[in-house]
């Protein structure tokens, strides 16, 4: 299979589109690795070699959850490797080295996983993982000609700056809407720590200044966010338009996840009065705030996403909903409560280190 070979033209713009796909390979990659292996405690040596489970017999009880998530977990694996490698490595060389890729990464990450307590390394997840890096190698084979040169790539060449670094942006736009996955966080917060360095649960606080916190937390982030967008659009770009449409996706990814773990009629239990006006005030406050100097906008970004990791911390816990949630983060979907709880810590302050290197080249991107 051998695609055609685009023209100069086209040849520049899928070479600046493959920074962004090799940026979401790496990062998929590492979340991957962190969700296989979580809770990442308590390893032994076992004494065998750690690819024993490849001659080991077929596991005795298998699940269709386990099935289909460990497949569904290789389909982007596949997909983003032969993006990454495009247009250097195409067609059936791209296939190759994506499933080598899958494959590689399975049969590492299964071998760490035999000597966790908590984790069983079987051949089957192996296959899964194979099967599901096969399925998107094969979809990325057929969509890489469509995305890269095509309609959506003339949209990101048109709306935002080129660059890696605005690439870079972009893929922590895509991680923020994904820390919206878990429910046990406050509305758009981040740079939570408590549960990685195992502090207490505080003393108790009044309704009212849970409120007040998760108003300010909500506001702050979402503004943060705004802020953050209109610094990777080019002038003249529907900067608000675009930002009211990521805020109703993050909205969108809130309510799927309360729904994976709670009845329909609680799907909107987050939504608390706090939330509510966090919500409007962020909205307004970034709509605003969106006219302000480039340099400006980064600063105030900064500057709230701190002030808004500091109150996170201080936030009394949701008794409520921390009950509501218990059997969901003890169940199949623990490792990916994991996941989501880590990223959601460390977002707020790679965000800030990403807001200060804009801020600190104090000119508009080119390009």
């Amino acid at each position: 299979m051998q695609w055609p070979t685009p023209d100069t033209t086209e040849a520049r713009a899928a070479a600046r589109a493959s920074s962004l796909a090799r940026i979401a390979f790496a990062v998929y990659v590492l979340l991957v690795a962190y969700a296989s292996l979580y809770p990442l405690e308590g390893w032994r040596d076992h004494g065998l070699s750690p690819f024993a489970y490849l001659a080991s017999a077929w596991p005795r009880y298998v699940t269709a959850f386990d099935l289909t998530a460990n497949v569904l977990g290789y389909v982007p694996c596949g997909f983003l490797c032969v993006l990454a490698l495009y247009p250097r490595v195409r067609g059936l060389a791209a296939f190759v080295a994506a499933l080598a890729s899958a494959a590689l990464l399975s049969l590492a990450l299964e071998a760490a996983q035999s000597y966790l307590p908590a984790r069983v390394a079987t051949n089957l997840d192996v296959l899964c993982n194979l099967a599901g890096g096969a399925c998107g190698a094969a979809l990325g084979v057929a969509a890489v000609p469509t995305m890269l040169g095509g309609p959506l790539e003339r949209l990101r060449a048109k709306a935002f700056y080129a660059g890696a670094e605005i690439d870079a942006g972009l893929a922590l736009l895509a991680l923020w809407l994904f820390t919206q996955l878990n429910p046990a966080t406050l509305l758009f917060a981040a740079g939570d720590l408590r549960d990685l360095l195992a502090a207490g649960p505080g003393r108790a606080r009044s309704p009212e200044f849970f409120i007040a916190i998760e108003a300010f937390t909500a506001a702050a982030n979402l503004v943060s966010v705004g802020l953050l967008l209109s610094a990777l659009m080019r002038p003249a770009q529907p900067v608000r338009a675009t930002f009211a449409a990521l805020v109703i996706a993050a909205l969108a990814v809130k309510v799927a996840a309360f729904g994976i773990v709670m009845h329909a009629e609680n799907l909107f239990v987050w939504l608390t009065p706090g939330a509510q006006i966090g919500l409007a005030g962020g909205v307004l406050v970034a709509l605003a705030a969106m006219a302000l100097p480039r340099v400006a906008r980064l600063a105030l970004a900064a500057v709230l996403i701190m002030a808004a990791t500091v109150l996170v911390n201080l936030a009394p816990p949701n008794a409520y909903l921390a009950a509501t949630l218990k059997l969901w983060q003890q169940g199949h979907f623990l490792n990916f409560n994991g996941l989501t709880r880590l990223v959601s810590a460390l977002w707020a302050f790679v965000a800030l280190g990403y807001l200060i290197f804009l801020a600190a080249r104090r000119r508009e991107p080119v390009g």
